[in-house]
């Protein structure tokens, strides 16, 4: 059993550190992507549409002569910023449902989980995109859309944690001692659900970036000239029997983002989960 739990350690803390360097590495690109950047991502130079990938532009050009890498690095900051902007309100409208169906139960719980089940009935992505139809395509209707339409998983877990927590020895404490409901919510119940709170976080941010991503590529999402890893991708499946690259460095960026923040929720379960 000892040597188990060691062995579960050992991979944990693997996936964490190996996924931590990656979101680290994204995330210090979108910070710094003025300093990264060889060149103005939105400049046009029509005497070097198509450019292979060369020690003057490393990534090559695209089909109005702008520079892939540049445009990949500008793009880590709206698909970071989705990420993370999308997730934030579906970890506030989910944690706060949750908490409430969780630990009044009853009527509020069954309305609560009835219109969880109703938002499930449809497929995630086809809703986004209903509602993302009848907006104007522009980062902050992607970010709303994705964080008002992805906060059911959050409450079904943060209701099953507050269902098993609220029945602890320390909670029925608190409630005899006359603290307010908030306060037992919130100072002594939600603290003790944060751990798989933010492992679904973590994995919720590599499916808000491929969201986004696929959204971009549709033409629904982030619009140029603003880069994004989605929209590059639309110039290069017009072009991909000649221009490689513009579909194989804006995939890879997409790839070894989710991949990252996948291997660090992995990770975090791993280590944080307290039956290893």
């Amino acid at each position: 059993m000892a040597k188990n739990r060691l062995l579960s350690k050992v991979k944990g803390s693997y996936l964490l550190y190996s996924g931590l360097t990656v979101v680290l590495f994204f995330i210090v690109v979108a910070i710094f992507a003025p300093f990264i950047a060889t060149h103005d991502p939105t400049a046009i130079n029509l005497n070097n549409i198509f450019a292979a990938p060369s020690a003057q532009n490393f990534f090559g050009t695209d089909e109005l002569g702008r520079d892939v890498f540049s445009r990949i690095v500008y793009g880590s900051r709206i698909s970071l910023f989705v990420g993370f902007v999308a997730v934030g309100i579906s970890l506030l409208i989910g944690v706060i449902l949750g908490l409430v169906a969780g630990y009044f139960g009853g009527w509020t719980d069954i309305i609560i989980m009835r219109i969880v089940d109703i938002m499930l009935c449809f497929p995630a992505f086809f809703l986004i995109l209903a509602v993302i139809a009848f907006l104007n395509p522009s980062v902050f209707n992607v970010m709303a859309v994705i964080g008002l339409t992805g906060w059911m998983g959050v409450t079904r877990l943060v209701r099953a944690e507050v269902m098993s927590v609220k029945t602890r020895d320390y909670i029925t404490a608190a409630q005899v001692q006359g603290l307010s409901t908030n306060i037992i919510m919130f100072k002594h119940i939600l603290p003790n659900v944060m751990t798989p709170i933010f492992v679904t976080a973590t994995l919720g941010i590599a499916g808000a970036i491929l969201t986004e991503s696929s959204l971009s590529f549709l033409g629904l999402g982030v619009q140029p000239p603003t880069p994004s890893w989605g929209n590059i991708l639309t110039a290069g499946k017009d072009n991909i029997m000649f221009a490689w690259w513009l579909s194989m460095f804006p995939g890879l960026a997409i790839f070894i983002t989710v991949l990252g923040y996948n291997l660090l929720g992995e990770g975090l379960r791993d280590v944080l989960d307290p039956k290893n």
